[in-house]
């Protein structure tokens, strides 16, 4: 992620990114799930996909409401200049956010929010005019640490500091190339996204249950089968995930994910899966089918999991 360290300048002070900006309006759209997330973690020959990922894609939900809100707010302020963002530039959100009384950054680095737990996604409009600040808000987080407790991979090496190198989220959507070995049986079948750190917080008991329809989870996406995932070459799987975040990663990285965890599931019968791909022409796909089918043999053969 060497986009961050690149940027960081203008990351750090939204003037560098535009001199002309005075405020930084900052906005919250809930993404809360009505079912538990993590409730399809034991199911070993099916899927678990981020929470944030089972319908639509957010930029493509949230950036037409803001640009929508600098129109309405440029009609009554002639001359006012205004600039949206969804996640796409150099714009530090989460602090930004802080500032603007939204909610503080929890000890999982996520924004915590009173009134929203921290199922939400966040947006900034960057504007000429000088509005009057709001109170920013202080952290809440006292002495829990369920969200670090509950890392599978241990990614937090004390609180608010997120080893990304370890992250799931990082590891299955971010990372190209091989996953590495130690880090694989940890993931479980967790494919797109890890919900772990944020499904525990405490805070979320006064989250309400998302309301906007495009981010409702589709029912295809909940549990997928590992098989059928495995099986889609590049075609299906653009058809699949059109208007989806998790299109943006590609197919040979997605496949990588599933294979990951069919070689968790401890299932013979996703063996045929695997062992189709292992002379897949992406290399990183055919690395992770046989090391999926290594894992799988082994088990079948009652010795344990073939590891690193």
């Amino acid at each position: 992620m060497g986009w961050l360290a690149e940027r960081a300048a203008e990351r750090a002070n939204p003037a560098a990114l535009w001199p002309e900006a005075r405020s930084a309006i900052v906005l919250a759209v809930s993404y809360a799930p009505q079912t538990d997330p993590l409730e399809t973690l034991p199911w070993r020959d099916r899927a678990t996909i981020s929470v944030y990922a089972r319908n639509r894609d957010y930029h493509d939900v949230m950036k037409p409401r803001l640009k929508a809100l600098a129109r309405f707010a440029a009609a009554r302020a002639p001359g006012a200049g205004f600039k949206v963002f969804v996640d796409t530039a150099p714009v530090a959100e989460k602090p930004l956010a802080q500032a603007a009384g939204l909610g503080w950054q929890g000890k999982h680095t996520n924004l915590l929010s009173r009134g929203l737990g921290n199922w939400f996604f966040l947006g900034v409009v960057l504007t000429t005019l000088d509005l009057p600040p709001d109170a920013p808000e202080r952290e809440h987080c006292g002495s829990c640490t369920r969200c670090l407790d509950a890392c599978p991979t241990g990614a937090f090496p004390r609180p608010f500091v997120l080893d990304a190198r370890r992250c799931v989220s990082y590891l299955t959507i971010e990372h190209r190339g091989p996953i590495p070995e130690p880090l694989r049986p940890l993931i479980g079948n967790r494919i797109y996204g890890c919900d772990d750190c944020l499904a525990v917080c405490p805070w979320n008991k006064f989250a309400a249950a998302a309301r906007e329809a495009a981010l409702q989870p589709r029912e295809e996406l909940r549990a997928p089968p590992l098989a059928e995932l495995a099986a889609l070459d590049d075609s299906a799987f653009r058809a699949r995930f059109r208007g989806s975040p998790i299109k943006r990663i590609g197919r040979g990285r997605f496949v990588r994910n599933v294979l990951v965890a069919i070689g968790n599931s401890g299932d013979p019968a996703l063996l045929p899966a695997a062992r189709a791909l292992c002379e897949d022409a992406d290399a990183t796909v055919a690395d992770a089918a046989r090391w999926a089918v290594a894992r799988l043999t082994a088990g079948a053969e009652g010795g344990p999991p073939a590891r690193a």
